[in-house]
């Protein structure tokens, strides 16, 4: 038997218990794990919420993310006891997640820790710091270096953003951070942001192309505030573009494309390939701090979930959340 939260819906009403469950009742899959650690994300918060076009089928098991060691096998890559992490690849949506003891997975969606990330870490890091890590590697191959100039981050006091902060910051990028919480400068100049920036000067209608500002962004937000990032990007510039805290629409013009070459990259980590998953964890096992890390995280057990969540859509969650699923 293990524990596990469960979100069922009665009508427009979605509630999360705890419930003791059997291994005969989890869902298809190759690799069972014993799960150790997983987090909480945004979507975690819609799906507690009953949000609209986040869960596919109920009852179901939240939680984007896990990591812990495989309990068994059917496939020869993965044996007891091997350290694995799983993120994103619709957990929580269409297939029981990470917010439970154990979980039973397909083989293809899981990925060895490196030896240099236990499995604490491996969520400290989670879905935010991989989709961050995707956005570090896409401004590299569009050739973005430090010379280049300043990268703003938005969405900087949520978990993509303060994990981008910290590894553009350890590649020797000048990083200027954006957040409605100017309560949060502090904590943004410890993890390596050099400018703090008002959302307000972003959030709302701007110009077709604004003065020349960044080299380059990640943009965890959307709507306006991606439109004013690309408006205010440099010549020959990148912006990463990986959420939509603010909202799905972009009112933005083709100038800074046909005017100054300006690049916009999609970042998605649900569904990004094996391959590319295994090399983001590679490059974070050596370019993550962890202790600057662990100054970004907040640790909860099961039963915080549900306020956690809610308070996540409320935009009053800083960093990385890590649950203990053992207690």
């Amino acid at each position: 038997m293990f524990r596990a939260v469960m979100l069922d819906r009665t009508d427009d009403h979605v509630e999360a218990t705890i419930r003791e469950l059997d291994d005969v009742d989890l869902p298809a899959g190759e690799v069972t794990i014993d799960v150790e650690w997983s987090t909480v994300n945004y979507k975690d918060g819609l799906a507690y919420a009953g949000r609209p076009g986040v869960v596919d089928r109920y009852p179901i098991v939240p939680g984007v993310d896990l990591a812990g060691t495989v309990h068994s096998s059917d496939d020869p890559r993965y044996g007891p006891g091997d350290r694995v992490t799983v993120n994103g690849c619709r957990m929580g949506e269409r297939h029981w997640g990470g917010h439970a003891e154990r979980a039973r997975v397909p083989a293809d969606w899981v990925v060895r820790l490196p030896d240099a990330i236990d499995t604490r870490t491996a969520m400290a890091i989670g879905t935010a710091g991989l989709t961050s890590m995707l956005c570090v590697l896409a401004l590299e191959r569009h050739g973005l270096t430090p010379d280049d100039g300043t990268v703003v981050v938005t969405g900087s006091s949520g978990g993509v953003g303060s994990v981008a902060i910290s590894l553009l910051a350890r590649r020797g990028f000048r990083v200027a951070a954006v957040t409605g919480r100017t309560e949060e400068e502090p904590y943004l100049r410890r993890i390596g942001a050099v400018e703090v920036v008002d959302r307000a000067e972003l959030a709302g209608p701007g110009r077709p192309l604004a003065s020349e500002r960044w080299a380059g962004g990640v943009d965890a937000v959307g709507s306006h505030t991606l439109a004013n990032v690309l408006s205010a990007t440099a010549y020959g510039g990148v912006v990463a573009a990986c959420g939509l805290a603010q909202g799905m629409d972009l009112p933005a013009s083709v100038a800074p494309f046909i005017l100054r070459g300006v690049t916009l990259v999609g970042v998605e980590s649900v569904v990004t390939p094996h391959d590319r998953r295994v090399a983001a964890w590679d490059r974070l096992a050596t370019d993550i701090d962890r202790d600057l890390l662990e100054t970004m995280v907040t640790e909860v057990g099961l039963g915080e979930l549900p306020d956690v969540t809610a308070r996540i859509l409320e935009g009053k969650v800083r960093g990385r959340v890590v649950v203990d699923v053992r207690r």
